[in-house]
């Protein structure tokens, strides 16, 4: 289920993403950061079994390898440390992540052939589109 998703994803369109960086508690100078780059997104799966997820820019380039259903500790882009929680719900990758008792969610779907990542922090909502490279 998860094989739609693999494959290098190229970011053509952010919107709402600076106030779901405040949302999260991101500093001025990432955000500033943040909002200019445009990073490529690679899933793959291994031969374990386990997909990695690569966000890769100019600034950052972070990397999680995990199991879905299984928590795993990550360092965020922006350094937080977070307890995550990859899993498939109605053809979506969701990824759940909490630190310090608050809690962020990204679902992540292929709609029309993009890849739409939509981020939620309580109330604020920012949706990123990817085309497959």
């Amino acid at each position: 289920m998860a094989e739609k998703f693999v494959g290098t994803w190229k970011m053509i369109n952010s919107e709402n993403f600076d106030e779901y960086m405040k949302a999260l508690g991101v500093g001025f100078a990432t955000r500033q950061v943040g909002n200019r780059t445009k990073p490529n997104l690679i899933l793959c799966v291994d031969d374990q079994g386990f997909l990695c997820m690569k966000s890769q820019s100019t600034f950052k380039t972070t990397e999680i390898k995990f199991k879905l259903n299984e928590p795993f500790e990550e360092t965020t882009a922006d350094d937080r440390k977070t307890t995550t929680v990859m899993s498939l719900e109605n053809g979506k990758l969701v990824q759940k992540q909490t630190w310090d008792g608050k809690e962020t969610r990204i679902e992540r779907e292929i709609t029309d052939g993009k890849l739409i990542a939509k981020c939620t922090m309580g109330d604020v909502v920012a949706v990123r589109t990817y085309v497959k490279e």
